[in-house]
């Protein structure tokens, strides 16, 4: 039996107006709850967030939105529908590879376009190799969802069945790089399929295997844009909480929950007010510094950060894709970087995204938006990141090295085009309040994924307050942390 919070639940505060907070507001809404969210910014979106400026319309969140299924399923427990709020627009391209022999490889989500365009670069031998790697993603990613991701997990305990038994047979508990050696012989292919690693926290050399899972979500599955930017998706659902009856409290940080004997029995804010509360809900990146009695784990690992840029040109930058990565000639290497030795890439991989290519919203006429992100080692020395770079004076010099290895790798004419901009740094990550400086929490190690990971009702705390978001069960990403809004919710509602 998974546990649940005891005693009456009639009143629940959410705090934070994330993609975890609102997933779990609507679900307890549809679940019949009085529900008021407080976030401390002036609106929804946490960490999605949207900055507007002369035409140009900039995501500084997530770029790459996958399985939006989960938003569906969360709007659906208030009686709406994804596409009435949000348009969504599936990406024939989810991605363009480019590497730095010159080439470059489109990823489709249609295997049959997908394994042509791997024939034509890397060999018939590869595209009958990457149709099985494909059916291969697909049944771990059904393993483990049963298993380590669509359910709350008390104890390590809770996994033990069938479906744990079939992910080790099928090497789920190897090595991640090796995993992937063993399918594809093209360097290429290898890298492609085991970056995703970095989304996890970990290098692919130190990643289990079952990690692979996270490129069947944006490879195997599929990218979709939602029609107005990723920071629509917290707008819509927002707007659709509201419609359904839940209270919106922005600009509202919270100073404390009020305990009496087990159990927090309001929700104080910075202004003064008290929310009462039967149970609550806690989004916040690092729980200790406002659930009473929370403990995290003992030395936590933390992922790599990043510096991320957003721009907004007045250029057309023709021929680029929606989403690139272009990965530097290190590799290895970069990995030693990001997570032992504490230094920026000095050879980069970068993820850039170019939404208005797909959406013309988002820029005026002649213009494009990207987000160009280049993973850095977190501010936390035991994570292998590095406390002591200056980011205040390193920030804007790693932003000109980023814009100039973007002008060599194609993206010509776009330093000079510049018309909007914005810079964040492990810096201003920490300056948010999330722990070790970086946007992607605790790594997914072995000790930090699935029951071993905070569960979303901790057995330490106010027996009424619950979890959600990216530091605890099932982890990092849009649809974990959609997930995690609903697994929270299900404590609450039993």
């Amino acid at each position: 039996m998974v546990r649940t919070v005891p005693g009456r639940t009639d009143r629940v505060v959410v705090v934070g107006a994330g993609l975890a907070g609102l997933s779990a507001a609507l679900r307890l809404r549809g679940a019949g709850r009085e529900v008021t969210v407080v976030e401390r910014g002036s609106g929804p979106g946490g960490r999605a967030g949207r900055i507007e400026e002369r035409g140009y319309a900039l995501d500084t969140g997530p770029s790459v939105f996958t399985a939006p299924e989960l938003v569906a399923d969360t709007l659906a427990a208030v009686g709406e529908k994804l596409e009435d709020r949000v348009p969504m627009v599936p990406l024939e391209t989810t991605y363009r590879a480019q590497f730095a022999d010159g080439s470059h490889l489109d990823v489709h989500a249609d295997p049959d376009a997908f394994a042509a365009e791997v024939e034509a670069l890397c060999g018939p031998g590869e595209a009958t190799a990457l149709r099985g790697y494909l059916a291969d993603l697909a049944e771990l990613y059904r393993l483990q969802l049963s298993t380590f991701i669509d359910r709350n997990l008390d104890t390590p305990l809770d996994l033990l069945g069938p479906q744990l038994v079939q992910l080790a047979r099928r090497g789920g508990f190897g090595r991640l790089s090796r995993h992937v050696e063993r399918h594809f012989t093209d360097e290429r292919l290898r890298r492609l399929f085991s970056f995703q690693a970095l989304y996890a926290g970990v290098s692919p050399y130190r990643a289990i295997a079952a990690y692979a899972v996270i490129a069947q979500l944006d490879i195997g599955a599929g990218v979709w844009h939602p029609v107005g930017g990723i920071a629509a998706v917290p707008r819509a659902m927002a707007a659709a909480a509201a419609d359904a009856g839940v209270t919106l409290r922005y600009d509202a940080g919270v100073r404390e929950l009020e305990l009496s004997g087990s159990r927090v029995t309001g929700v104080l804010l910075d202004d003064g007010d008290r929310l009462p509360a039967d149970a609550v809900v806690v989004t916040v990146d690092r729980p200790e510094t406002l659930v009473p009695g929370f403990r995290r784990l003992r030395r936590p690992v933390y992922s790599p950060s990043c510096v991320a840029v957003h721009v907004g040109v007045r250029s057309e930058l023709p021929g680029q894709a929606h989403h690139t990565i272009s990965f530097g000639e290190a590799w290895r290497e970069v990995f030693a970087e990001l997570t032992r030795d504490g230094r920026p890439m000095t050879d980069p991989s970068l993820l850039v995204s170019m939404p208005s290519r797909t959406d013309r919203s988002l820029a005026p006429e002649g213009g494009q938006v990207l987000s160009i992100v280049a993973p850095t080692p977190n501010l936390d020395r035991h994570s292998g990141g590095n406390p002591d770079l200056d980011w205040t004076t390193l920030g804007p010099r790693y932003r000109d090295e980023v814009l100039a290895v973007m002008e060599a790798r194609g993206w010509t004419g776009l330093t000079g085009a510049i018309e909007v901009e914005h810079l964040d740094t492990p810096q201003t990550w920490a300056a948010q309040g999330m722990a070790a400086g970086t946007p992607f929490a605790l790594a997914h190690t072995f000790g930090q994924t699935g029951p071993f990971r905070t569960p979303t009702l901790p057995r330490r705390g106010p027996e009424n307050v619950v979890l959600a978001g990216s530091s605890v069960q099932p982890g990092v990403g849009v649809p974990m942390v959609v997930i995690s809004g609903r697994l929270a919710a299900e404590r609450i509602t039993g």
